[in-house]
């Protein structure tokens, strides 16, 4: 059964702006990642999953309880990690984090020295004074502190150097594997992709195509680069039966083609009559199958 249920989500801001009849849902054990730009309705769906905004249409619910009516309740499950971190000025990290503890009525210091030791971080500065990347540590550690069982996160890595957005991939891992709920959203590719068991493409409030991630990793139709000696090569071969172009460059005698897997040695057999410079696969990858459904966008656009 799905801990977290979206049915035809619906929040119209005019002009364009909200979200529009989204639905999803998530299992327990599950990493579920929303990608799109900035705008595209991201955190308009994490604000109605925490219960901050009431749908004008369809539901949100949470083990079974509506996100907006019971908020309260929900929320002593979930550990939330807002995309811009808005601190109390006049206390020091230590002070924000007893103040946090309090709050959720959870007082295990070795998950809290876990955490410290973690992120490498000391909460001993005030707020004010702390790096932005310090600032992401810190609400890091207290949306993690109270080791809840749902995870929602918001741009987690924004602010982290490299190092610490490695060390966050693998600490989520770790959370993956103690059966915690995670719902992602993020524009880092290399961020999705280690992380998330499915993703959603998101695009002006829609959620245009959902995916797993191993279907990504493992897709059957694969892409190559093949570079020719002569134009006249390049030509011929692109008239072979059952090879399909995506695109040519006669200056630079470069083909792209796509085939499926089953049919690789067609493939080879007819580039076995020409001479040929170079061959190569070309990954595909998360961001080409983002990229497929804005370009897709573009080229509408273009041709209205």
């Amino acid at each position: 059964m799905a801990l977290i249920e979206v049915d035809h989500l619906t929040k119209n801001y005019g002009h364009g702006r909200g979200i529009f009849s989204v639905s999803f849902q998530i299992e327990q054990g599950e990493v579920f990642g929303f990608v799109g730009p900035n705008g595209a309705g991201k955190t308009t769906k994490i604000r109605h999953l925490m219960g901050f905004s009431n749908p004008q249409s369809g539901k949100a619910i949470i083990n079974g309880m509506p996100c907006f009516q019971r908020a309260s309740t929900i929320l002593q499950d979930i550990g939330y990690l807002p995309g811009e971190v808005a601190l109390p000025d006049g206390l020091t990290g230590w002070q924000f984090i007893r103040m946090i503890q309090g709050l959720r009525n959870y007082h295990d210091d070795k998950r809290l020295q876990y955490l410290l030791d973690k992120f490498r971080f000391d909460p001993a500065d005030k707020t004010k004074n702390m790096s932005l990347g310090n600032k992401r540590k810190l609400a890091i550690v207290t949306a993690f502190l109270a080791d809840p069982k749902i995870l929602i996160l918001d741009e987690p890595t924004s602010g982290l150097d490299p190092v610490m957005q490695e060390t966050f991939i693998d600490f989520l891992r770790d959370e993956k594997s103690r059966g915690k709920i995670i719902l992602l959203s993020s524009h880092i590719f290399s961020e999705v992709d280690a992380t998330c068991d499915r993703i959603a493409i998101i695009r002006e409030g829609k959620i245009v195509s959902t995916v797993a991630t191993k279907d990504i990793r493992h897709n059957s139709r694969k892409t190559y680069q093949i570079v020719f000696n002569t134009v006249e090569a390049l030509s011929f071969f692109s008239k072979e039966n059952g090879i399909n172009i995506n695109s040519e460059d006669k200056k630079l005698k470069t083909l792209e083609v796509s085939i499926e897997d089953n049919n690789i040695n067609l493939m080879i057999n007819a580039l076995a009559k020409y001479k040929v410079v170079s061959f190569k696969e070309k990954k595909f990858t998360l961001e080409n199958y983002f990229m497929h459904f804005y370009e897709k966008k573009t080229i509408e656009e273009a041709s209205k």
